[in-house]
């Protein structure tokens, strides 16, 4: 066998490195792990959905019911069906959706061409938006197409539902949509 002195060298290091790992106490043989179960103490379950994707992960949140009801942990939920207790970086950080500090918790408006946001309240913003939706849907409302059919529609507004909601509340929400004359209706899990 003919070794040139580079190949000399890269056996040489290469042996040089194996025999260096094997002495850090590393062990490739395959192990056995098992998922650690965090139950908090004085901790309320509540199961949910992740909100950030059409996916419809589940979640396991606990509440503390001792103190002010904050959330203590949020973690996947091993008995829903999607994703059998997984979660992915988004949904992970769903603890730091339910306890940022920097969350809105009133409405925030900002007139046209104003640079400033300015709070609000729900009374106000709620009916601001009836208002809105109100108004918006009586200007563009079609009852008859140009061949005389009866449409009852309105092309001025458009809907895009949630995917954290369920069949039941989709169902309730699809239905209040129809009933206000919406032809553009779409879905986050399509888009």
């Amino acid at each position: 066998m003919k070794v040139t002195r580079r190949k000399f060298m890269q056996i040489s290091g290469a042996t040089a490195a194996g025999v260096a790992v094997s002495g850090l106490g590393f062990d490739l043989s395959p192990v056995r792990s098992h998922a650690q179960m965090f139950k908090p103490k004085y901790a309320k379950e509540t199961t949910t959905i992740c909100c950030y994707c059409a996916v419809g992960c589940g979640a396991i949140v606990h509440t503390n019911m001792k103190g002010d009801g904050r959330v203590i942990n949020i973690e996947g939920d091993p008995d829903h069906v999607i994703n059998r207790g997984s979660l992915c970086s988004k949904g992970a950080a769903l603890f730091q959706l339910a306890e940022t500090k920097n969350r809105l918790l009133r409405p925030m408006y900002r007139a046209p061409y104003a640079k400033e946001w300015k709070r609000v309240s729900w009374d106000w913003a709620l009916t601001e938006i009836a208002k809105r939706v109100k108004k918006t849907r009586d200007a563009t409302f079609t009852r008859k197409n140009a061949r005389g059919q009866v449409v009852n529609r309105t092309t001025g507004i458009a809907s895009v539902g949630s995917a954290a909601i369920d069949n039941e509340e989709c169902w309730t929400y699809q239905a209040l949509m129809r009933a206000l004359g919406l032809v553009y209706i779409e879905h986050q899990a399509r888009i």
